[in-house]
This record gives C-alpha cells, sequence and structure tokens, in this order.
C-alpha cells in the first residue's frame, strides 16, 4: 500500500470514529453539511484566487473530509460507499474519454466537446430518470449566476447555438443596453438588466475570458484600494464618512498608483 493509500485510508476511518465518539459529528446530516461544503468550497475558491498552495492544501484536506462523511452517511443507510463512488468515476472517466481510452485517439479538442456532450446526453437517455433529456440539464440550478451563465452557454454553443463572430455578440451588448434604457418600470430594468449581464459574460466567452474569473479580480483589486484607503485615512486621524467624496478620491488615486506598483 503507498504512503497515499494510507492516509486516505486513515482519515476514512476517522470520519466513522468521529461519527460514532464526536456529539457534533454524531448528529450530522447530508442536509446539515451541505451549506458548510458550500462554504468549504468557496474557501477553496479563495486559496486559489490567492494563489496560495499552502492554503490550498488545507482547503482540499476539508473538502475530502466533508466526501468522506457523506459516503460514509450513505454508507449507513445502505446507498453506497466510498469505494463505489471512486469505482463510477473511473467508470465515467473511462467511459467519457474514448479519445484516451478508446478509438478516438488524436481527436481534436472541439470532437472532445462535443462527444462528450453525446455521451452525457447517452448516459441520461439511459438512465431511464426522466422523459425529456436537454444539455442544460448538467448545469446546476444552485450554481453562481455568472458562472451558471457561462456554462449554459458553453453547452449550447456546442450543439451549435452561438453567434459566429464576436463582433455580432458586441452588437447584442449594445442592443440589450438600448433596451434597458427604454425600460420604464422596475420590473423592465430587472429584467433588461439581467439581459445585459448575460450578453456581457456571453461577450466574455467568445473573448476568451471567464466572466467570474474577471468580476472576482476586480472585486478584489476594489477591496485592497478601499482598505488602503480606509487605512491611509485612520493614520491620518481622519474618520472616512467625515470627508468629501473629492478628499476620498484623492486617496483611491493614490492607492491605484502604490497597490499597482
Amino acid at each position: 500500500m503507498t504512503e497515499e493509500q494510507k492516509s486516505f485510508q486513515r482519515l476514512n476511518e476517522i470520519v466513522f470514529e468521529l461519527r460514532e465518539k464526536c456529539p457534533w459529528d454524531r448528529k450530522q446530516t447530508k442536509e446539515s453539511l451541505r451549506h458548510l461544503t458550500i462554504e468549504e468550497t468557496y474557501e477553496l475558491a479563495d486559496a486559489i484566487l490567492k494563489g496560495d498552495y499552502e492554503e490550498i492544501k488545507v482547503e482540499l484536506g476539508d473538502l475530502m473530509l466533508h466526501l468522506l462523511f457523506y459516503a460514509s452517511l450513505a454508507q449507513d443507510k445502505g446507498k453506497f460507499n466510498i469505494h463505489e463512488v471512486l469505482e463510477s468515476q473511473i467508470e465515467k472517466l473511462i467511459r467519457r474519454h474514448p479519445h484516451v481510452y478508446g478509438d478516438m485517439v488524436g481527436a481534436s479538442e472541439e470532437q472532445v466537446k462535443k462527444n462528450w456532450e453525446a455521451i452525457k446526453a447517452q448516459e441520461r437517455a439511459e438512465s431511464g430518470k426522466e422523459h425529456f433529456q436537454s444539455v442544460l440539464d448538467g448545469v446546476p440550478d444552485s450554481m453562481p449566476s455568472l458562472i451558471k451563465a457561462h456554462r449554459m452557454q458553453e453547452k449550447a454553443a456546442q450543439m451549435g447555438f452561438d453567434w459566429t463572430d464576436i463582433d455580432q455578440v458586441m452588437d447584442k451588448v449594445r442592443e440589450e443596453l438600448e433596451e434597458f434604457a427604454k425600460a420604464e418600470s422596475p420590473a423592465e430594468r430587472v429584467d433588461e438588466m439581467g439581459d445585459i449581464l448575460f450578453s456581457l459574460v456571453n461577450y466574455c466567452r467568445h473573448a476568451g475570458i471567464n466572466a467570474e474569473d474577471a468580476l472576482a479580480h476586480t472585486n478584489q483589486k476594489f477591496k485592497d484600494r478601499f482598505q488602503f484607503m480606509e487605512k491611509k485615512v485612520k493614520a491620518s486621524d481622519l474618520h472616512l464618512p467625515d470627508l468629501s467624496l473629492e478628499e476620498m478620491d484623492k486617496y483611491w488615486e493614490e492607492a491605484k498608483k502604490i497597490l499597482k506598483a
């Protein structure tokens, strides 16, 4: 047994020990853990954005714990165990990669994407879970909206439903902006703003930009600059709410200059 296998086995054993002996772990359910798992996933995403490998290692461990915990809960109910989870994933990866394990060696990236969706559609049809099968079924409803828009557009594009030119996409952005300007009721403005955001995500996709990553970067940039401004104002024995917008702007420009450097 390799060191990795020993560590995985020991962590799995600890999960069962905790669920037996720890009062908090003993009362957890898949429902009670769900929001904590989402939180851990976002913490991993933060560590990835920061490029902090030490933190990534910690957060991967936290997520691994959650995965084993869910598997142990299912095992208690006679549904499945972690071995079945891993075997199912192995089989799925081999089945969905005929360009690696089958007769499609040498396929282009575009062929791989189309074949991937075709295989998934076949899997859904064979499962018999639904009468109507959509290529968009694989996009979770609870996924953050920017990521969800990007994924739905990607999947639709793989079916051929897409603009052929990036200039057409920008024309659509401009069209949505004009429609927003003409909107009269609050409901219309909300609807048109959603269309603007969706079209911007589409433009990002055509430009090779991930909208979620771009906005996350800008959010962090804003946070860094605003906190710099707060610290500078405090160091001057001043209070931010007491400053005029023009005075704040001077600190903001200083933050932009220094942090950019």
